[in-house]
């Protein structure tokens, strides 16, 4: 039974990750700046999560003493990640700036130990550094000018943020629903980023609403928050390493709708992320069948 459990947990953030990596597709296509972009996406996110909080009767109340700060963190550095993050789709294209970003499960393994006080993995380790390798096939040739380089390094400041904000909720997971966190998260980050809307034109959103209440709707309040409920049944990095699936998806996603044709140093690098996928999902799955036997 726990075995056919866990095999459901894995599935569901497979899931996660296939709703998330929409994001890719959307980043590139919704034309304004990424600020705006990310100010409307945590407003309409937020309307949404609290109007299923509110069907569902979940609870909303939180700890602000003991939990306050912590959370008002992590919408800060989900902010600051996603903003990044649509910057490096804007320099690249969907291919490298999900990849770029996914080289976090490698700041996940050596920043988790460190900040949780756990015990390092070697596994987690390795595997990251394979889909750090990866990543470098991506851009061999190092050039500032080059914009493809440039939305590497936005996607690797957005995937810090993001293994940091991961790491600071593992603890409150256990306390709070996902959709809780999350919306609180988006209701702070749009606190955050309403002077983006006097500093940036954000006119273009008139044409851009079916994008961005996608953006808001499926990738943010239903793929956001079950990745969030997934961290209840998986480590930081184990959650981080699995969903490392995410931008084969997003590339997919990307090949249909906006015809984006991956080059084949990209689709090598892709592959050895993905592969960093299979390998965890097995080993994490017969870790799961060696402890209920």
């Amino acid at each position: 039974m726990k075995q056919t459990t866990h095999f459901r947990h894995v599935i569901d953030l497979n899931l996660a990750m296939i709703l998330m990596s929409t994001s890719g597709s959307l980043g590139r296509y919704i034309a304004l700046p990424p600020p705006v972009t990310i100010w409307w996406r945590c407003l309409l996110a937020a309307i949404f999560l609290y109007i299923f909080c509110r069907w569902k009767k979940i609870n909303l109340s939180i700890n602000l003493a003991h939990d306050g700060f912590s959370i008002i963190t992590a919408a800060a550095l989900l902010g600051g990640h996603w903003v990044t993050y649509f910057y490096a789709l804007h320099l690249s294209n969907v291919a490298i700036g999900m990849l770029s970003l996914f080289t976090y499960p490698v700041f996940t393994a050596f920043l988790e130990p460190i900040l949780l006080k756990s015990k390092f993995n070697f596994w987690h380790i390795g595997l990251g550094a394979l889909a750090l390798v990866g990543i470098y096939l991506l851009a061999p040739d190092f050039d500032m000018e080059n914009s493809y380089v440039q939305g590497i390094l936005f996607g690797l400041v957005s995937s810090l943020l993001y293994a940091l904000r991961n790491i600071l909720l593992k603890k409150k997971v256990a306390r709070y629903q996902g959709s809780t966190l999350m919306f609180y998260q988006l209701l702070i980050a749009m606190v955050l980023f309403v002077p983006v809307l006097f500093l940036y034109d954000s006119s273009g959103i008139t044409e851009q609403w079916p994008a961005v209440i996608t953006l808001a709707l499926v990738t943010t309040a239903i793929g956001h928050t079950m990745f969030i409920m997934g961290l209840k049944h998986f480590s930081v990095s184990t959650a981080s390493i699995i969903s490392s699936s995410q931008p084969i998806y997003g590339i997919i996603i990307g090949m249909i709708f906006l015809h984006e044709i991956p080059q084949w140093n990209t689709i090598i690098g892709g592959a050895l992320i993905l592969t960093t996928v299979v390998i965890e999902s097995i080993r994490s799955y017969s870790s799961s069948a060696r402890n209920t036997s």
